[in-house]
């Protein structure tokens, strides 16, 4: 073998190698990617199914059930403008709380529930996932909570 049959052989070996190598990086950053939908966009089917998505928004006073062992429970999310129940077994985060912004991950099933694999919550007061302000701002209705999400002023 003469040095340039060497020479162009370590080039297509090493051509092999990073195409390999980026093959590889492309496909974990597919297979980690999770977009977001409201529940407006999840009402109307734009949601793939059998695939993991997130999604976000206010939880509906009133509308946390939990079962008797504590750790199946389901809970509506909305946009106000659609409402979408998610059901997750699990512990819920500290923060979690009716009227409150936040985001689930988890597959849609057949039968058109929500199955949440991770429950997120907000983590100060004035905190909005920004999918979700965006999705409250379309609906028409402004960034934050609600009105009738809000709390009642205490007293000092």
């Amino acid at each position: 073998m003469s040095p340039r049959q060497k020479r162009l052989a370590m080039v297509a070996g090493l051509i092999t190698a990073l195409t390999v190598a980026l093959a590889l990086v492309l496909n974990a950053f597919q297979s980690n990617l999770v977009f977001f939908f409201t529940p407006s966009q999840v009402a109307n089917g734009e949601a793939p199914q059998g695939k993991s998505f997130r999604i976000g928004g206010l939880v509906v006073p009133g509308s946390l059930q939990r079962e008797t062992d504590g750790l199946k429970l389901q809970f509506a999310v909305t946009d106000q403008a659609k409402t979408v129940q998610v059901h997750f077994q699990g512990i819920l985060p500290d923060l979690f709380k009716e009227g409150a912004g936040v985001v689930a991950q988890g597959m849609m099933q057949a039968d058109g529930r929500f199955m949440a694999k991770e429950v997120l919550a907000k983590h100060d007061e004035n905190y909005m996932p920004p999918e979700a302000a965006e999705a409250l701002k379309k609906a028409g209705h402004p960034v934050g909570a609600p009105q009738q999400f809000q709390k009642a002023p205490t007293k000092p």
